[in-house]
């Protein structure tokens, strides 16, 4: 039954979402108007769609984590160490002038350069451990072979 109701509800999107592109498709390209009055429609179509399939998935991962613990845990633990990194990496970040090649200033002085260098160093820290594991991953596989 439930297989049933997810295969007609899947059948009722694309249906809705195939008409909305047709109804795209069949205007005349010069007419700019009513290009722009049947994009309108597909566009926030997509939208709620994408925001009800993205609500969908983290209901579901959540509610999946809360009948394991153990995946819970492990979760937990995962975010615990991002926020760690992330805090390494506020602290390690500079929040002096950022000036472009010409001289002009190109970010003030203070928070916005700060969370800047901080986006930036975390890229750099998470970059290094990834490339660190697939490193240490690829030298276990030829080992083991």
């Amino acid at each position: 039954m439930n297989n049933k109701i997810l295969t007609l509800l899947v059948t009722v999107i694309s249906l809705i979402g195939i008409g909305l592109f047709v109804n795209v498709a069949r205007i005349d390209k010069e007419n700019l108007e009513a290009i722009s009055n049947a994009v309108s429609p597909l566009v926030s179509y997509s939208y709620w769609l994408l925001i009800i399939v993205i609500i969908v998935a983290v209901v579901a991962s959540l509610w999946g984590m809360l009948k394991n613990p153990a995946a819970l845990k492990k979760a937990l633990f995962g975010v615990l160490a991002l926020a760690v990194v992330f805090a390494v990496s506020y602290f390690m970040s500079s929040d002096a002038q950022v000036l472009g090649t010409d001289g002009n200033e190109l970010a003030a002085q203070g928070s916005v350069s700060k969370w800047v260098g901080t986006g930036i160093t975390y890229t750099i820290i998470l970059g290094a451990i990834a490339g660190f594991f697939f490193v240490f991953d690829l030298l276990k596989g030829i080992v083991k072979s």
